[in-house]
């Protein structure tokens, strides 16, 4: 389990977080909300080792994350950045990557690398893209090809920002079908998203941030009740009944 206890976060000079405390549970998706510039991404790159905290503590399995060593929390936690280079080389060679924490130097895959690549891309729904140049790839097409090597890692929990940006409205709605399914199989799944409608549905517990602090933390119910996405968000959240449960949606506030 991935756990932050009253975390401070941020860069040089310019503090993000402060007091965060929250975990990414096993067989649960946890969802960060909150406006630009509220610490989402700041939080998930502490999450996953990438950032330093600058108070407080960050536990994987009771252990200080620090203390693990990249290459095994690389091996426990996959990152999906909301956005990263893109080098001239194919799919199937960027999804590779993701194996990355299992090989030693000299990097030689194996058959079980291989077939764990493989195995990712059709989750991402992206084996058809495999041999293509990643230049040549949509943004929509990039994006399922990054979430394809987050998968290739086949850790215990997994992270993402803005996992269904520049997708279509089916692929968004795949990729958070995706997370559920992660979920089943007893990952911890924490993903950023500005879709509120998108994570108040998929999501077990959300975890609301305003100004580099912890605003709410709490089921999509409670969460919906409480008003808080309200007025951090500055927007009227409603829902309405459908088949598969609540259908939620987003108004500006009137000014009257």
């Amino acid at each position: 389990m991935l756990e932050l206890r009253n975390v401070s976060a941020g860069y040089p000079g310019r503090p993000v977080l402060e007091g965060v405390s929250l975990s990414a549970q096993p067989g649960r998706v946890l969802a960060l909300l909150g406006p630009n510039g509220c610490g989402k991404s700041t939080l998930l790159r502490t999450m996953a080792g990438l950032l330093p905290a600058q108070g407080g503590e960050v536990l994987l399995d009771g252990r200080p994350l620090g203390d693990c060593g990249p290459r095994k929390a690389a091996q426990k936690i996959a990152f999906l950045p909301q956005s990263r280079p893109v080098p001239s080389i194919t799919a199937r060679r960027m999804v590779l990557h993701g194996r990355f924490p299992y090989l030693s130097y000299p990097r030689r895959c194996r058959r079980e690398d291989h077939e764990a690549v493989e195995r990712a891309l059709r989750q991402a729904d992206a084996l058809d893209l495999a041999e293509r140049p990643l230049p040549e790839l949509s943004g929509g097409q990039r994006q399922k090809v990054y979430l394809a090597m987050a998968l290739a890692q086949e850790t215990e929990t997994v992270l993402m920002d803005e996992p269904t940006t520049y997708l279509d409205v089916r692929h968004q709605l795949e990729t958070l079908a995706l997370t559920r399914r992660l979920a089943a199989e007893g990952r911890a799944v924490v993903l950023a998203l500005h879709d509120l409608c998108l994570a108040l549905s998929a999501a077990d517990e959300a975890a609301v941030l305003s100004g580099g602090r912890l605003a709410a933390l709490g089921g999509p119910e409670e969460i919906y009740r409480s008003g808080v996405l309200e007025r951090v968000m500055g927007v009227r959240l409603g829902r309405t009944a459908g088949p598969g449960g609540w259908r939620y949606f987003c108004e500006l506030r009137s000014e009257g």
